[in-house]
């Protein structure tokens, strides 16, 4: 008979025709691997306390159109914790997931490792990890929702190594859990909200949301829907149409206009549905470099798209974050360029935008998957530069790219500012002087 318990209960609201795994065998002892007294008596109790048999429910549903591995945490079974048993359940899943080519949502609330198994219990963060890496080199996708309490060991060895992290609106969310840490250390920091401020969840969703939100993440990258080799992204169309700039200057000056369509009215245009991602997982983010995930024409491509302002570290690191993931899973990119440059402020300089634009760089060059690219408006420098891809670029009429902007060159050069637009045309850095020279691939229209 099925079991009757949190758990269960949050997979059935997820998914239809939720089917339970068999647990994998595991060693049994008398009050487990260390002899701790009582310790099987405290499982009776939590299994009649939670209706559940363990504190991980495993299994496959189907998540909207498409099946999915789930595996749920039970908090009410002593606190969400991971011992021998659970382990090895959470890597059965992963083995199943890889087996089945289906993706893995985790459903967390979790304290972390058991105690009463010790050292037995801690090392499962290990097999756990590795279950992860594993499917990530399969190119399975891993999606967590972050629930409440998320500490300790599943966050650090489970969900902080997902491909999507969400949460849970409150949801307390720390390596360090309230009975560990300093009585001080409260606030934002340790919550849902703060993670996603801090650039460590990609998006904090209501319950009533969450089944939707997650039917559309498996439809979009679910393995099976991803071709080998993907074929390019098409080059979306130019939102305006005119003729090109009669000089540099003029460029410059388009590309800065105030009513030019930016990067979201291309991403509304190209895309019939998206899913943004957020944050580099290392304590930034940036509003001015979108990425994510969107149906084109019925498939899946991925997007990094600049907004039209100075990127700092957290915008790159995203970036390279969208790229390597979308490489991962087989997924073609797509890249939208519209910067007048890399923040160069002291702030960038250490957050450390240099090695921010590196990782860009090598994660456009290391790319299996193809990458297209259309500047749709200012092309400033290496910041812009890192989101190109080599021999398919594209680009728009009311756009420029240079190796700096104008007026920089200007002082570089110890000119008059005055001599910026004689300099803009000294650069050649109109699209068809782009054309020309090699850069782009053409014009879009």
């Amino acid at each position: 008979m099925a079991e009757h318990s949190a758990a269960r209960d949050l997979v059935e609201a997820i998914s239809r025709g939720f089917e339970e795994f068999e647990p994998p065998p595991v060693p049994v002892f008398p009050d487990g691997p260390l002899g701790w007294p009582g310790y099987d008596d405290q499982l009776a109790r939590a299994a009649e306390r939670s209706g559940a048999g363990e504190s991980v429910l495993c299994g496959r549903g189907r998540v909207g159109s498409a099946e999915a591995v789930l595996v749920a945490f039970d908090f009410a079974f002593l606190g969400g914790s991971v011992g021998i048993a659970a382990g090895a359940r959470i890597v059965a899943a992963f083995e199943q997931a890889r087996d089945l080519r289906l993706p893995v949502i985790s459903l967390v609330a979790s304290g972390g490792s058991r105690m009463q198994e010790g050292i037995c219990a801690l090392r499962q963060l290990q097999a756990i990890a590795r279950a992860c890496v594993l499917t990530r080199q399969e190119r399975v996708p891993h999606i967590t929702v972050l629930r409440n309490p998320t500490t300790g060991g599943m966050w650090a060895a489970l969900s902080a190594a997902a491909d999507v992290v969400l949460a849970s609106p409150g949801a307390a969310v720390a390596f360090g859990g309230s009975r560990v840490r300093h009585p001080s250390d409260t606030g934002a920091a340790f919550s849902a909200e703060g993670k996603f401020a801090d650039g460590q969840v990609d998006r904090v969703v209501d319950d009533a949301e969450l089944p939707e939100v997650l039917a559309d993440l498996v439809s979009l990258l679910h393995p099976q829907r991803s071709v080998r080799p993907p074929d390019p992204a098409p080059v979306p169309p130019a939102l305006t149409a005119g003729a090109l700039p009669g000089s540099g200057w003029e460029a410059v000056q388009r590309a800065r206009a105030e009513d030019r369509p930016r990067a979201r009215a291309y991403l509304d245009a190209y895309f019939a549905s998206r899913f943004e991602i957020s944050g580099d997982r290392a304590g930034g983010r940036d509003d001015g470099m979108i990425c994510g995930f969107g149906d084109h024409e019925g498939r899946t491509v991925a997007f990094a798209a600049q907004t039209g302002t100075a990127n700092t570290p957290a915008g790159f690191r995203t970036a390279a974050r969208l790229v390597r993931l979308a490489d991962q899973l087989g997924i073609p990119v797509l890249t939208l360029v519209d910067t007048p440059g890399a923040a160069n402020d002291a702030a960038a300089e250490q957050g450390g935008v240099g090695p921010a634009i590196a990782e860009v760089f090598a994660a456009v060059a290391e790319a299996r998957v193809p990458i297209t690219t259309l500047v749709i408006g200012e092309g400033g420098s290496g910041g812009a530069l890192a989101l190109a891809a080599p021999e398919r670029t594209w680009i728009t009429s009311d756009a420029y790219f240079a190796v700096i902007a104008p007026e920089s060159s200007a002082a570089i050069l110890k000119r008059d500012p005055a001599d910026a637009p004689e300099l803009a045309g000294l650069l050649r850095l109109r699209p068809q002087d782009l054309l020309e020279l090699g850069f782009v691939a053409g014009i879009a229209y």
